[in-house]
């Protein structure tokens, strides 16, 4: 829990001081401490007895701290660190929630490794469609604010709507490889649809998966961007979201069931 705390209140402070006072030694050094401490952290809640746990909390804070990972990396070759502002503070939610609400340990054996590599395939392919979902909210803002005339702080700290939206595609592009490498990996665990509660999650995460690809030949075939994209991304991010979040929130929490 200690740790927990450390992390969280690095991950608020990071974003208060990019918002704020954006200086590269905070960027930089700030969130990788925070991450150190929310792994250890993560790794006492995930790693149970020999075995893989991943309940609901455990999925989001691992979710949101390879976002963050994710998004640390990239700061340093192109202009994301406006995107800390929200993508931390989320993070710092998530690391406080599975400290405060763990899961029973599970069945999933360490030595699995067709389940580990499943599991960092989903983990990589959300955080960077997650980056990709900020990426779209900060652009909307970005395309509203420009055409009402306000110079904001926001505004003024984001790139070019142009950066905005190569960045944009890049991400989803990314993501959008990492998900069908996903989706094909977790062929490996389907037996029986009905009878490992897979139905409602496999037919969300495809649905996902055919957004995200008619928004990358959109973009190819027609050039689609500004609202266009932002509304592509954002439905294909919340049907990704529904696929894993919210069946298994219903399985778990309303039904008392587990994928299998």
């Amino acid at each position: 829990m200690i740790l927990t705390i450390l992390a969280c209140a690095l991950y608020v402070i990071t974003a208060l001081l990019i918002w704020r006072r954006p200086h590269p030694v905070y960027e930089r050094w700030l969130p990788p401490l925070a991450l150190a401490l929310h792994g250890v952290a993560l790794s006492r809640y995930v790693f149970q007895a020999g075995s893989i746990t991943i309940g609901f909390n455990e999925a989001l804070s691992l979710f949101t701290w390879q976002s963050s990972a994710l998004l640390w990396a990239l700061c340093f070759r192109e202009p994301l660190r406006v995107l800390g502002t929200a993508v931390y503070p989320l993070t710092a939610a998530a690391a406080l929630a599975c400290a405060l609400w763990p899961s029973p340990a599970s069945d999933i054996p360490i030595g699995d490794m067709k389940a580990r590599a499943h599991i960092v395939l989903s983990l990589f392919s959300a955080g960077l469609l997650t980056l990709a979902a900020v990426q779209s909210v900060l652009l909307a803002a970005q395309d509203r604010l420009l055409h009402r005339g306000q110079l904001t702080h926001l505004a003024r700290a984001l790139p070019p709507v142009q950066t905005m939206e190569r960045l944009l595609f890049q991400l989803i592009a990314i993501g959008f490889a990492l998900l069908s490498l996903t989706l094909l990996s977790g062929l490996w665990f389907i037996h029986d649809w009905l009878s490992q509660h897979l139905v409602h999650k496999t037919i969300l995460s495809i649905t996902a998966w055919l957004i995200f690809g008619t928004l990358l030949w959109g973009r190819l075939r027609y050039g689609w961007r500004g609202r266009t994209a932002i509304r592509w991304a954002l439905a294909g991010y919340a049907m990704l979201i529904l696929a894993y979040f919210g069946s298994k929130l219903i399985l778990e929490e309303i039904l008392g069931k587990h994928w299998t």
